[in-house]
Formats: C-alpha cells, sequence, structure tokens
C-alpha cells in the first residue's frame, strides 16, 4: 500500500529531501526517481508536494521534551522549544528555505520528545512484557496535560468510504465526529500515515440526507493508533477546502441534536478532571514557598510570592521588625546571576541563613554553598557560628523559567458546552497582567533544616577572633525596598464550620491569672478570632477562658462565662488570637451549644466571614503559573482496606530523580500511564506505621516529617530488585540506619529524601465543578467514578532530595562518599532530560 512504498523508498525521500528549497528540484527529481515507475513517481511527488507545504503551526513543546524549553521568536510568531528542538528547526527551515511541513514534523519527532520515546518503550515493554498486571500499579498523572477541545465531539458510528491518492478503501467506518474533526475505524491491511490528505463519503448520512458533497469531505490524517487485529483508530482533522457553508450547518446542527442520543465524547475532559483533581490537592499542601521574579531592564527581584498553610511560615521567616521581606537583599542580582549560569533546566544551590537582633532591628546573614566552598576555614566559621542562632535555617533553592502565558489554563470543555464557558475561559485581567506580564523566574524555597545537621556544624571548630569576617555575609537594610505582593494560595474553604462576621466585647483569662481584653472578630460553632487590646504572652497550645459579658444579655439558657478555649494561633504582633473550643471528655461544651442556636435563629442576618482576596484573579494566575512548572516529586497515598498504599504520581514539567528512575518501567493502558513503585517507600512503613499516625492528625496539622533512604542498583534487572528503601521520622538517631548507608556506598547509588505527609480533607470540587458537571450531563455514572476516586486520596506526600547537603554531614567515609556521587552523576549523565 502507499505506506509501504513510501518506507520502502524511505533512504530516497531523505535524499529528495535535501534538494527540496532547489529551484531546480524538479528536474533533480526526474534524474533520481527515473527508474520507478509511474504510479511510484507520483506517490513519491505526492510526499514531497507534502512535505514543502508552508504551515503556520505554533509549536509548544513544553512538558513534551526532556530538554529546558524556551521562547524562540521566528518571523514574527513566538514558539516554545528546547535546543535540541530549535537545532533542528533551524537546520531543517535553511534546507527547505522555508516553516514547512516537514520542518515541523522533523521538529516534533526529535528524539528527546517524550512521545517518540513513550513509544520506544512501549513497543519494547510489548515485546518483553506481553503481559502486565496493573492491579498494584500506581498511576502516573502528567501535571497541566490536559488540552481544551474547541468543539464537542460525538460518538457517532456510520458507514464511510475512504478515498486516498487513485485508491477507495472499504471496511471504514466512523468511531466519532466532530466540526472539525473525525475518528475513523479502518482495517489494519490499509495503511494511512500522518499528514495524508484523504477524501471521505459519509455514505451513512447520505443514503438519508442530502449534503451536496459531490467529491467527498478532504481531511488530513493526524495520527494513526493500533487497537486490536480488526481496526485501526485513525485520527483526523478538516482542511475545509470545500468551503461549504451549507454541510457545515448541517453538521452543527446534527451534533447539537443528536448528541444526547449518541454520547458526547468525554475522554478529554475526564482525563483532564482526573489531572486537575490530583493537582488540587497537591498545590494546597506544597512545603516550598513560590517565589517570583521580574524583570525591569537587566535586573531581576522578587515581585510576587505565593504562599499556603505549609509555606507561609517561610515567608515569614524573611520578614524584618519593619515586615519588610530581606528576598531582595537574600537573592540578589549578583548571585542570581551565578545561579542562572548553571547548565542544569532547574538551578539547585543550598542557602544557610540566620538572624541578629541589635536595638530592636533584626539583620538577616546568607551565604550559598558555592560561596562557602572557597575557604574551608570560611566555611566553619559561618556554619559554626550561625547554627549556634535559633534562626539557623537551612533552605534548598531551585530556580526556573515561568512564562506569564501559562497564568492562562483554558477549561477543557468547548465553547459549544455551554453559554457560561466562554465566560469562564477568560484570561487574566488587565490588572493581573500588569503584575505577571514581566515575570521571568519562578524559585522554590525549601526548609530542610533538621536537628542532626544542626548538631554537625555546631560542633564545627572556628577561630572565634574571627568572627567579624562574618560581615561580608550581612544584608543591609533598603531604604525603600521594592513592593513585594504576598499572595495566598485560594482553594476550598476546609473549614468544618462556617465563620461569622461579629464584633462583640471579651474577656480572656490566661492561665496566671492575668485578664486581657479585646473583642470577637469572628466565631463559628466551634471557635473564635479575638482581638485584643493589649498584646499578650500566650502562645499556640495554651488553655484559657472567655467571658462574653454582652452575649449574655440575650441568654438565660447559657452561661457564657469560664468558657475553655485552647489558643491555636497567634500573630506576631500577639494581639490576634485564634481560639478553639477545648472539650474536657464527657463535659458538654456551653459554647458550642450556645452559638448552635444563636447562629440557626440568625441565618439572614449574619454576615459570612468570606476572606475576599485583594487582587481578584492573581492566585488563579500564579497558581497556573506553578502548575507548569512544577519540579517536585508529589506522591498520593489511597486509601486501601485498613491501611494506605500509593495512589498515584504526579509530575510536573520537570522530572526529578525518582521521576527518571521509575520512568524506565512505564505501563501504558488504555491511554494512561502506570509504574510499579516497589521499594519507593518501605511496605511495613506505608501499612500499619502510617496508617496509625495518619488517623491521628487533622487536615489543619502540619505535616509529618520523615527522611528517606533510598538505595539504586542501576545495574538490577527490574526496578523491584533495583529499589530498597528505608525511613526514619524526623528527629530521630540515623544509627539503625549505617549498615543500610554503607553498604549503598559501596557498590550502589543513594538517595536521601525529606518526606513530607499532609492528610487529606475533602477535594477541591469547586475547582473541577465546570468539567464535572459536563460529565455528568452525558453519562453521570463516570463523574460519580471520577468523584469517588477523588474522594479516595487519604494523604499528600512532598518529596524533596536533599542527598548533596545530608550525606557530607553523616560519619561516613569521603572516598566511598566521593565514589559514590560520581557514580551517580555518570548514571544521570545517562538519562534524557539530564
Amino acid at each position: 500500500m502507499a505506506e509501504d512504498k513510501l518506507q520502502q523508498y524511505q533512504d530516497l525521500i531523505d535524499e529528495l529531501k535535501i534538494d527540496l528549497g532547489d529551484p531546480n528540484f524538479d528536474f533533480i527529481f526526474k534524474q533520481k526517481t527515473a527508474q520507478l515507475s509511474k504510479p511510484d513517481q507520483f506517490l513519491l511527488k505526492m510526499e514531497m508536494t507534502r512535505l514543502s507545504q508552508p504551515v503556520a503551526r505554533f509549536i509548544d513543546l513544553r512538558g513534551q521534551v526532556s530538554g529546558q524549553v524556551k521562547p524562540y521568536e521566528y518571523e514574527g510568531k513566538q514558539h516554545f522549544m528546547d535546543d535540541v528542538a530549535i537545532r533542528v528547526f533551524e537546520q531543517e527551515v535553511a534546507r527547505y528555505g522555508g516553516y514547512t511541513l516537514a520542518v515541523y514534523e522533523a521538529v516534533m519527532n526529535t528524539d528527546n520528545n517524550f512521545k517518540v520515546m513513550q513509544k520506544q518503550a512501549a513497543q519494547q515493554q510489548d515485546e518483553d512484557t506481553p503481559g502486565q498486571d496493573l492491579s498494584q500499579a500506581t498511576q502516573y498523572i502528567r501535571f497541566a496535560s490536559y488540552e481544551s477541545r474547541i468543539e464537542e465531539r460525538m460518538n457517532y458510528s456510520i458507514k464511510i468510504t475512504v478515498e486516498f491518492g487513485n485508491q477507495r478503501l472499504a471496511n471504514a467506518s466512523t468511531s466519532d465526529i466532530s466540526l472539525s474533526g473525525a475518528k475513523i475505524k479502518l482495517a489494519p491491511n490499509y495503511h494511512l500515515h500522518k499528514g495524508d490528505l484523504v477524501s471521505l463519503r459519509l455514505v451513512g448520512l447520505e443514503q438519508d440526507f442530502e449534503l451536496g458533497l459531490k467529491s467527498g469531505i478532504q481531511y488530513e490524517v493526524v495520527a494513526v493508533d493500533p487497537v486490536s487485529n480488526e481496526y485501526n483508530h485513525v485520527r483526523l482533522k478538516r482542511t475545509f477546502v470545500e468551503n461549504n457553508s451549507g454541510f457545515d450547518d448541517f453538521l452543527q446542527s446534527f451534533i447539537h441534536g443528536n448528541k444526547r442520543r449518541y454520547k458526547i465524547n468525554l475522554d478529554n475532559t475526564m482525563d483532564a478532571v482526573v489531572c486537575k483533581g490530583y493537582e488540587q490537592y497537591y498545590l494546597p499542601r506544597v512545603n516550598s514557598l513560590f517565589v517570583f521574579f521580574s524583570q525591569a531592564k537587566t535586573m531581576l527581584y522578587p515581585s510576587l510570592v505565593l504562599t499556603n498553610e505549609n509555606n507561609a511560615h517561610i515567608n515569614y521567616y524573611f520578614e524584618d521588625e519593619r515586615k519588610t521581606s530581606s528576598l531582595y537583599s537574600v537573592f540578589n542580582q549578583q548571585r542570581l546571576d551565578m545561579l542562572l549560569q548553571r547548565p542544569e533546566p532547574v538551578k539547585e544551590a543550598y542557602c544557610y541563613t540566620f538572624t541578629h537582633g541589635k536595638n530592636g532591628k533584626i539583620y538577616f546573614y546568607s551565604a550559598f554553598d558555592w560561596e562557602l566552598k572557597k575557604s574551608a576555614e570560611l566555611h566553619d566559621l559561618f556554619m559554626g557560628f550561625g547554627s549556634q542562632k535559633d534562626s539557623w535555617r537551612i533552605f534548598k533553592v531551585q530556580l526556573m523559567p515561568s512564562h506569564h502565558e501559562d497564568a492562562f489554563i483554558p477549561l477543557s470543555l468547548p465553547s459549544s458546552a455551554g453559554k457560561n464557558v466562554e465566560k469562564l475561559n477568560k484570561r487574566p485581567t488587565p490588572r493581573v497582567q500588569g503584575l505577571i506580564e514581566n515575570v521571568k523566574y519562578l524559585m522554590t524555597l525549601s526548609d530542610i533544616t533538621t536537628e542532626q545537621q544542626t548538631a554537625h556544624y555546631q560542633a564545627l571548630q572556628y577561630a572565634k577572633e574571627q568572627v567579624n569576617l562574618i560581615k561580608q555575609f550581612g544584608h543591609g537594610k533598603a531604604k525603600v525596598p521594592p513592593p513585594l505582593e504576598v499572595v495566598a494560595l485560594e482553594y476550598v474553604n476546609l473549614r468544618s464550620h462556617k465563620r461569622y462576621l461579629y464584633k462583640t466585647a471579651v474577656t480572656v483569662a490566661a492561665e496566671d491569672g492575668a485578664a486581657l481584653h479585646g473583642h470577637t472578630r469572628d466565631f463559628s460553632v466551634m471557635g473564635l478570632q479575638v482581638a485584643l487590646d493589649e498584646p499578650a504572652t500566650l502562645q499556640k497550645g495554651d488553655i484559657v477562658h472567655l467571658d462574653l459579658p454582652e452575649l449574655q444579655k440575650i441568654t438565660k439558657q447559657h452561661n457564657l462565662t469560664k468558657l475553655r478555649y485552647e489558643v491555636m494561633a497567634v500573630n506576631k504582633a500577639k494581639t490576634i488570637i485564634n481560639l478553639k473550643v477545648n472539650i474536657l471528655s464527657n463535659v458538654q461544651h456551653t459554647a458550642i451549644a450556645f452559638f448552635k442556636i444563636l447562629i440557626e435563629n440568625n441565618k439572614n442576618k449574619l454576615q459570612p466571614c468570606e476572606e475576599a482576596p485583594r487582587i481578584p484573579g492573581l492566585s488563579h494566575a500564579l497558581r497556573n503559573m506553578v502548575t507548569k512548572s512544577i519540579c517536585q516529586f508529589p506522591l498520593y497515598l489511597h486509601k486501601s482496606a485498613a491501611h494506605f498504599k500509593i495512589g498515584a504520581i504526579g509530575q510536573g514539567l520537570y522530572p526529578t530523580t525518582l521521576h527518571k528512575i521509575l520512568l524506565s518501567e512505564v505501563i501504558h493502558h488504555n491511554h494512561q500511564e502506570y509504574v510499579q513503585p516497589h521499594g519507593l517507600l518501605p511496605s511495613d512503613f506505608i501499612g500499619e506505621y502510617l496508617s496509625e499516625r495518619l488517623r491521628k492528625q487533622s487536615r489543619q496539622d502540619k505535616p509529618l516529617q520523615y527522611t528517606v533512604f533510598l538505595r539504586f542498583d542501576p545495574k538490577a534487572q527490574t526496578l523491584q530488585e533495583a529499589l530498597k528503601s528505608q525511613c526514619i521520622a524526623a528527629g530521630e538517631s540515623l544509627d539503625p540506619l549505617f549498615l543500610f548507608i554503607k553498604r549503598a556506598l559501596k557498590k550502589e547509588l543513594l538517595f536521601v529524601f525529606h518526606l513530607y505527609i499532609s492528610k487529606t480533607g475533602r477535594p477541591d470540587m469547586d475547582y473541577l465543578a465546570n468539567e464535572l458537571r459536563y460529565v455528568s450531563h452525558y453519562a453521570i455514572h463516570k463523574a460519580k467514578g471520577l468523584e469517588e476516586a477523588l474522594w479516595n486520596v487519604a494523604g499528600v506526600c512532598d518529596m524533596i532530595e536533599v542527598t548533596d547537603q545530608l550525606l557530607p554531614t553523616l560519619d561516613v567515609e569521603g572516598n566511598q562518599l566521593a565514589a559514590m556521587l560520581e557514580r551517580k552523576r555518570a548514571w544521570l549523565a545517562t538519562q534524557p532530560g539530564s
């Protein structure tokens, strides 16, 4: 068939491609194909014509290749390509004399393209392991991988005939159809390939309707997907060369009128719901602070910070007594220039900081790992002195490109799905766009300080008379620092009880007997927020007793004095305290009963406490920009009988070391990806041990912290044999792991991670509401299945690699450590994307 012929003459085609831009190409073509038959010459000429067609397609390889993607402009159109793709693009443009279909296909089929690599891996896997057990497999989620569909596609099967060249292909039918595309079933003995132009006759429709299509409808082949021995799926898109508005109107009306009868294709939307569902679980529980850097002329500066419950303390740490951030001075232009010189897509470093108080002012001191490597004496001086301070911190720094275009991620729904879709698919407002348009980089700051590391540095010997040398790492105070916009991540309100704004007098009695006066700011059945007239010495965990004199006047049934509450949070100024009712066993709390009645009887009068964002839409825009650039390792725990299992693993634009290890054995099934995470975490740890601890946790509690040591043998035959791990709680001695670490250092590769485990609340269904509503409209059972799967997520984990920082602080032989790190670097250099 046509494809077989083209494959037969592939070498000749590659030879002819070189001369495509030559003015004498027709003469060259005749010379090189003179020995071929006329039909074969015609077939090759058609292929050359196809490849030489100029195109205007936008190339966006973000998340599709293992290289570092960056903006690239050609003839006024901005593309996003990595260095490999840019090299191929420029090489092919020079060859063909312009941006043609041949250039586009060459760029989309580079060796480091994930689809190319996955296809090769899937083919190899089918040969090696034809049958796979997915019962214990873990779903692999690629963040921000969903796409918006332009229009609705209806599952509709009718008989068709397909004309290709001078051939008519029988045994074909549609699988689904839309105004501008179709998917057809075609017998595998008929061969089409990407880019072929075919003509379809809708025989099944022409029997009942007068379509006015004498020559059929022209389509371009997008892809051919093998399904079974009986048929292939051929995906097509219309070229619209017919310019037949009558047929277009008929087809659009036919789909709209019959979509309830024949069902809409929901695959794209369902994939988006799954992906977005896992994203909305992870982002509110990331333990790294997100800092956006904007560019003004040639200078970079931190302009925006995105916070959540787990990372807000990092932003708070960098504020001085004026509530001014020191991020400007710690991450100054000189240091950013040094970071940006690093060749990796994600620039990584370690930053060591502490503060010094003098005359009521807070001064910051910081040093990067490369600065301290210049002198062993200076290293020991800074680390030994700084680690004695309570404010001592170690941060892992990761810097990567960020683009304001990523702030807009449209819904996966077509505009024809409803009038509201177009309204919801709005780009950022001009105000938001003005704040993000100069953003060039995103930095993640991870606090990786541990007691063991701090103790190691405290034991370092240094010359105390040289302490003044540390001044070179000190930061002054800018008189007018650039504005830093701190933005809280907006997500579902997970409070179990709704809060209401209400101001009434309150007296707070502390344990030492001191009476503090103030007023309530809001209340709920289970808690209060109180503003005090004077700063208090209260701290989290304290028990206090409240009197509510004004509210006491409206009730005789309840005694509103000496109500027992626990302090849950205190602001920096010690004037705002959050309180939660403290219930003694078998004793009914008066406040709960009173506020239940008060709320029930005054729902129409009370104002709900809605925390409106200062700049509407900014949090959502930054959330999308983060989603497009994630470089962490998200891991999800699912409920499995009485215990947990690793139910899903997420990956953003930049794969981590763990992703590269696991991707060696990806399983493809029904357009989904799965991995077998054997050995990633110890089975006894995930089982009863972790189940018991997570049951005692609430969603509001700080994440559980552990250190994971992972041994990896790249020479092992299977991943199950290659991976072994040990996990130990933060603060516990590492002595029991001595032999485990020693064996890894001798022959294997050793990776160390900080593991943070947060208990989940209910999923943020508001974030998914539009797509779920669309799915349930046509297949309510599928919508319920998706929702149940998301409710099954019990824990969200963040894994941050700290190998290079932690191992040197352990009691291991320097030669063995250096040899292992060299083996690790050599192995990583062989992995895609390194």
